[in-house]
C-alpha cells in the first residue's frame, strides 16, 4: 500500500467533480442466508471478514484503502491490498457488502466505495456487541454526502496514525443547537486528544463544492454558532468547548468558505475557527496542517496563516 506521504495527487480524490454520478458496481441476483452460513462453516468467511463488516457498519461508506489502514490499526494483517480486495470481492458476491464508484465528465473514478448489503445486516443482527441501523435506502445517499464521509474517514485515520495524543474517535457524534432546537452531526466526525490527563475534542465539518454549497454551509454553521454561543459544560456530552475544524477541498476552497462566513456574519466568539484540506492529512505530521484567517491591521484584510499545534506533533 502506498503510504500517505508518497501520494502525489494535486487534487483530492474526495473533491466534487463536474457531472459526477454514483454508479453501482455490486452484484445482482439472489443469495440465501444458507449459502452465507455454509461459507462461514467452511471457513471461507473468517474473523477478518467480520472485522471488515464491523468497520463498514461503523463508517457507512469507506474505500478499500481506508479499510486496509483501519484493519492494520486494529491489529489485523490483511497481507496486502490485493488480498484485501479479494476478500471484499467475495463479500460483494455474497451480498454482505455492495460497491459503487464515481463517474464524471473526467472519467471513471479510481477507487471503489463499500457499504452494507442485506446479508451484512443479517449477520450483524446476530451479534450482541454491535448495533446495526442500516436499511437499503441508506445506500441511495448522494455523491456529495458520500464524499464528505470519505474525507472525514481520511481525517480520522490520519489522527489515529499520526497524533501521539490521540485517545478516541467518534464517526457520528451528535450535537444539539439548543435555541434553534436542532440536533445535527458533524459530517467529518470527532476525535478526542489527551495529554497529561487533560482532554480536548476536535469536531470536523467537511465542506464540498456541491450544488448550492454556500447556502448549505451557512445553514449548518448557524447550528454550530447556536451550540457554541450557548454552551455550558456537558452540553451534548462535552465537558469543555470542542475545537471546530472545517475540512475543505483545497486551499482556495478554504478562502471561499471563510468569505461566505464573513459575508453572512457567522462569527464564533468563544473559539478560533480552524481550517484544513483533504491533502494536508497526507503529511507525515499534522502539527502544521491547520490554518486560520487573521485580520492584518496594516491593510485591514484577512489573511490565511498556518498555525502550529504542538498537541498534534
Amino acid at each position: 500500500m502506498v503510504e500517505d506521504n508518497q501520494i502525489k495527487a494535486q487534487v483530492s480524490p474526495f473533491a466534487i467533480r463536474k457531472g459526477e454520478i454514483k454508479t453501482f458496481d455490486g452484484k445482482d441476483g439472489y443469495v440465501s442466508m444458507n449459502q452465507v452460513v455454509n461459507k462461514i462453516n467452511k471457513g471461507h468467511i473468517t474473523d477478518i471478514h467480520f472485522a471488515i463488516l464491523y468497520l463498514v457498519n461503523e463508517f457507512e461508506f469507506i474505500t478499500s484503502r481506508q479499510l486496509m489502514q483501519m484493519l492494520q490499526i486494529k491489529g489485523y494483517d490483511p497481507k496486502s491490498q490485493d488480498k484485501l480486495n479479494n476478500k471484499l470481492e467475495s463479500m460483494v458476491k455474497s451480498k454482505i457488502l455492495t460497491r459503487y464508484y464515481f463517474n464524471s465528465d473526467e472519467g471513471k473514478g479510481i477507487y471503489r466505495i463499500y457499504c452494507l448489503e442485506k446479508m451484512g445486516k443479517y449477520l450483524l443482527d446476530t451479534r450482541d456487541d454491535v448495533e446495526c441501523k442500516w436499511q437499503p435506502s441508506d445506500n441511495t445517499k448522494p455523491v456529495a454526502m458520500i464524499k464528505k464521509r470519505l474525507a472525514g474517514n481520511q481525517v480520522l485515520i490520519a489522527y489515529l496514525k499520526k497524533v501521539k495524543t490521540f485517545d478516541s474517535y467518534t464517526v457520528k457524534p451528535t450535537i444539539t443547537a439548543k435555541t434553534i432546537g436542532k440536533i445535527f452531526k458533524p459530517s467529518g466526525g470527532a476525535v478526542t486528544l489527551t495529554k497529561s490527563g487533560k482532554s480536548i475534542q476536535f469536531l470536523f465539518e467537511v465542506i464540498r463544492r456541491e450544488n448550492d454549497w454556500q447556502k448549505k454551509l451557512i445553514d449548518k454553521m448557524k447550528f454550530y454558532q447556536d451550540f457554541y454561543d450557548n454552551f455550558v459544560p456537558m452540553d451534548s456530552g462535552f465537558k469543555t468547548l470542542p475545537q471546530l475544524i472545517i475540512v475543505c477541498e483545497d486551499d482556495r476552497h478554504m478562502a471561499e468558505v471563510f468569505k461566505e462566513l464573513v459575508t453572512h456574519n457567522v462569527k464564533f466568539t468563544k473559539i478560533n475557527l480552524y481550517y484544513t484540506t483533504d491533502l494536508r492529512q497526507n503529511s507525515e505530521k499534522l502539527d502544521q496542517s491547520l490554518t486560520e484567517f487573521k485580520l492584518d491591521e496594516k491593510d485591514n484584510k484577512y489573511k490565511a496563516q498556518n498555525i502550529e499545534l504542538k498537541l498534534l506533533n
